[in-house]
């Protein structure tokens, strides 16, 4: 498995990891924003992170019967540690602002489910997941992701599992240091389009 030095050598040398003024999903701040696309389009190099994630997933897990990722950001991830494991990958798309389900996916009543998306922050992506499981009599046995920001302090009850955990400072409109609120806030990510 990669070390956090080498994951996040990886996410720097991809730029996923960029510096600024963002405006996240959550509405908070922060001086910088991981883009997992900038990751995903470099194959070798995600590839590696994938690799080690899924096994730190199948020694913390051992068997399940699904994935279920959040569109637009975990589809890609879902797929690989899927592919990885050799487990069914889904994923859940915003209509009218609401996950559901399409394209025939089915969650079958006591299926162990792990919801897997590229980064948790907040966890509201993957409580919304949690909520489509929950709705199909299915079980919940955790969550993975590439990078976890939660600084555990999401809303999520399962067990998190990251290649890397990483501590970027958030901020309330209301409590933005002098420095960050000179730069042009963007609002960069699939809920912000």
């Amino acid at each position: 498995m990669l070390s956090y030095e080498e994951s996040l050598k990886i996410l720097k040398e991809t730029n996923a990891l960029i510096e600024g003024h963002f405006i996240l999903s959550s509405g908070l701040h922060s001086s910088q924003y991981v883009q997992c696309a900038q990751l995903l389009s470099k194959p070798s190099k995600s590839a590696k992170l994938c690799k080690s994630l899924a096994d730190k997933i199948k020694s913390t897990f051992g068997d399940f019967d699904l994935i279920l990722s959040p569109a637009m950001g975990g589809i890609v991830i879902g797929f690989e540690i899927g592919r990885l494991l050799g487990i069914e990958t889904i994923f859940a798309e915003r209509v009218n602002g609401k996950f559901e389900l399409r394209r025939d996916f089915k969650i079958k009543k006591d299926q162990k489910v792990l919801i897997v998306e590229d980064v948790i922050t907040t966890g509201k992506s993957s409580l919304e997941c949690a909520n489509l499981v929950i709705q199909a009599g299915a079980l919940i046995i955790g969550y993975g992701c590439i990078i976890d920001r939660s600084q555990k302090k999401s809303s999520l009850k399962n067990k998190i599992i990251s290649q890397i955990e990483i501590n970027i400072p958030t901020y309330k409109k209301d409590e933005i240091p002098k420095d960050l609120s000179l730069i042009k806030a963007v609002k960069p990510g699939s809920r912000n389009l």
